[in-house]
């Protein structure tokens, strides 16, 4: 069955059709999602969300653009919803130091099972990945998730954050400066590290 069909049969209320037409999008939106909140839990929500909104909003889909690039607009509104409703918020990063009255000191947190998507996610390079993606802002996020994780073109991705294409270039560069001068720094602290441990053993 092709799309338009599922489509079709999904806005008369056949919720086997809306079932198959997203078959192929939820991993992937999820996985925008993981990027561009950074935790398993919330990017668990943000898919469901989208998914609902999807389906509630079938009858106003007027194919001007692609199914694809009208779920990802979606997704993306949600993510950028709920880093919104964060920044409004007092919230703490795991990664974050504790202010103290004599200095600062990491967090540590009761361990628990982490889920199987955390556990995929884990890794060194994905780590740093991640961690930079964290650190630079929302709009610049979500263009080189789309672009070079994701593996939009450019037309697509204008489509979906409803830019122009120049701006989406333009902020694309901008992204991928900033993580490539912050991954850089990361390195370097790790070469700093290393070098001062092998200089301890030598004395």
């Amino acid at each position: 069955m092709d799309e338009q069909r599922m489509l079709s049969l999904a806005r008369e209320g056949e919720v086997a059709a809306f079932e198959a037409l997203i078959e192929g999008y939820e991993d992937k939106i999820y996985s925008l999602a993981f990027r561009m909140l950074g935790n398993s839990e919330d990017a668990r929500d943000a898919a469901q969300e989208t998914l609902l909104k999807a389906y509630s909003g079938l009858q106003r889909f007027r194919g001007d653009a692609s199914f694809s690039t009208w779920i990802y607009r979606i997704a993306k509104n949600v993510c950028l919803d709920i880093l919104r409703r964060r920044s409004k918020q007092r919230t703490y990063s795991l990664d974050e130091p504790m202010e103290l009255g004599d200095g600062e000191v990491s967090r540590q947190f009761a361990g628990d099972m982490p889920a199987p998507e955390d556990v995929v996610m884990h890794g060194e390079v994905r780590d740093s990945i991640n961690s930079a993606l964290a650190e630079i802002s929302e709009h610049h996020r979500v263009v080189i998730i789309l672009r070079d994780i994701e593996g939009f073109t450019y037309e697509e991705i204008a489509n979906i954050l409803e830019i122009e294409l120049g701006t989406v270039k333009s902020r694309l560069y901008r992204a991928r400066a900033s993580l490539h001068e912050i991954l850089s720094e990361m390195e370097l602290f790790r070469d700093r590290a290393v070098g001062q441990s092998e200089g301890g053993d030598d004395g």
